[in-house]
């Protein structure tokens, strides 16, 4: 299956409790976090120093990091239940929200081919997911992008 990730961004208590409780609905809650973004098990993290290496590629920029750089230990528990949580480097997320509208299908573009180096060919109806989540990441940058934190929550 993979990975379980979660991109949560607001307030770190809340972020942490809700975790704690499993409530991922919750999560959803525009009333409660800045932005939540579901990675499922389709993915792993090294699919998002990836997508990274692909703005930089596109942009000339030195900017995002790699996200495996960007993961940081948060004050206090470093688990929660079957998940681990870890906070994210805020100029991770910043990069990714600068990313500008017209730059998005070139880098979801790149993006693939730099997938399909790593795991070989990926088949056609695979691509337009691909693309989508470029776009979804974005969307989630650019709504966590002031938030007092963002965490990760992930599992095995």
């Amino acid at each position: 299956m993979g990975f379980l990730m979660d991109l949560v961004a607001g307030e770190s208590r809340e972020i942490l409790l809700a975790v704690s409780v499993d409530d991922w609905a919750g999560l959803d809650d525009p009333g409660r976090f800045d932005g939540h973004l579901a990675l499922g098990g389709a993915t792993d993290p090294t699919w998002l120093d990836r997508f990274s290496e692909a703005i930089r590629d596109v942009t000339g920029s030195d900017e995002p990091i790699d996200f495996i750089d960007a993961r940081r230990d948060l004050d206090g528990p470093g688990d929660i239940g079957e998940r681990t949580v870890e906070r994210i480097d805020p100029t991770w997320i910043s990069g990714i929200a600068r990313l500008g509208d017209g730059s998005l299908d070139a880098v979801a573009g790149r993006w693939i081919e730099l997938l399909e180096e790593d795991l070989g060919a990926l088949p056609r109806e695979e691509k337009p997911w691909i693309r989508q989540l470029a776009g979804d990441i974005v969307t989630f940058a650019r709504r966590a992008d002031l938030s007092p934190a963002v965490i990760l929550a992930w599992s095995l």
